[in-house]
């Protein structure tokens, strides 16, 4: 049985990427040391902060 973990991640996504798309996630990757996985959560991070910062945008507005 594996070690239990605070925050376990059960989901998977997968997708499909062009070639030059697979070979930019590459160029990411070894230039930042992170994994697939590490880069597609801090993307979605910054897509979910820019969307939440323009909602609040909106409603100041």
């Amino acid at each position: 049985m594996g070690r239990m973990r605070e925050n376990p991640r059960y989901n998977v996504i997968s997708m499909r990427i062009s070639d030059a798309e697979r070979e930019t996630l590459e160029q990411i990757m070894d230039s930042t040391k992170k994994s697939v996985s590490d880069i597609m959560r801090e993307a979605m991070e910054l897509v979910k902060s820019r969307s939440c910062g323009s909602e609040l945008d909106k409603k100041a507005a």
